[in-house]
């Protein structure tokens, strides 16, 4: 294996998304053995018969609770994305340099008649499939949580609905379910802690450092040093 190449082997060269996938199946196991409990406390206090791991697995309740925190993930990166094309912090690596506002030129983005060798084959073309792929990562993104948004508005109602007959109440239709106080309550409480976080990050960062990390500016860098990534 030569220079340059992937030298710890596959492991080493994606263990940033292998050790937080393997994480993100650890703690969803434990949401679902924590959420199946507390579910069935509340069965148990309604006097209803209690389910199982599997039952809850497959309920409406798992379900919405999950959807929930991945729309506001993708929202946040959606937003993000995007909004770090024009919007700058001065003194923040998660911020472009300040002269560079905008969607740049296309020899500062390698695209049509700069792009390189090893460029994306996309990102030397001049028509439709450049306009596509130079935005491609915003646009999964907003599909990405369009999808998850539309995910826990379906398994919302039907949580909500089961919750509604264990009352004795009328279920309500999904559109109905749009409009109502628990489908923004779960959506927006998790918009504004993504939204928090960011710009937490955003200003964090500007004066505290943190050795190693692309996330962080070089701990000797100016405060005022905006762009640079240690």
């Amino acid at each position: 294996m030569t220079a340059g190449r992937d030298r710890g082997g596959f492991w080493r060269s994606n263990s940033l998304t292998l050790c937080f996938g393997a994480a993100f199946l650890v703690v969803l196991g434990a949401q679902a053995v924590a959420g199946r409990a507390e579910f069935n406390e509340q069965l148990a206090v309604e006097g209803l018969q209690q389910i199982g791991f599997g039952d809850y697995l497959m309920s409406s309740d798992f379900a919405v609770d999950v959807t929930e925190n991945w729309q506001s993930e993708f929202l946040q990166f959606f937003l993000y994305i995007f909004g770090t094309v024009y919007l700058l912090q001065r003194g923040s690596p998660e911020s472009k340099p300040l002269d560079r506002a905008g969607t740049e030129s296309e020899r500062d983005q390698r695209m049509g008649d700069h792009a390189r060798a090893d460029s994306p084959r996309w990102a030397g073309t001049k028509d439709w499939r450049q306009a596509l792929y130079s935005r491609s990562l915003g646009l999964v993104m907003a599909v990405f949580f369009l999808l998850s948004w539309l995910a826990q508005s379906i398994s919302g109602a039907a949580a909500y609905n089961e919750l509604r007959l264990r009352q004795l109440q009328a279920p309500i239709p999904w559109r109905s379910y749009l409009a109502s106080s628990d489908f923004w309550n779960r959506s927006l409480q998790n918009w504004q802690s993504e939204l928090l976080a960011v710009a937490a990050m955003a200003v964090l960062s500007v004066y505290l450092r943190q050795r190693g990390s692309p996330e962080s500016k070089p701990v000797g860098a100016t405060h005022g040093a905006t762009g640079v990534e240690g």
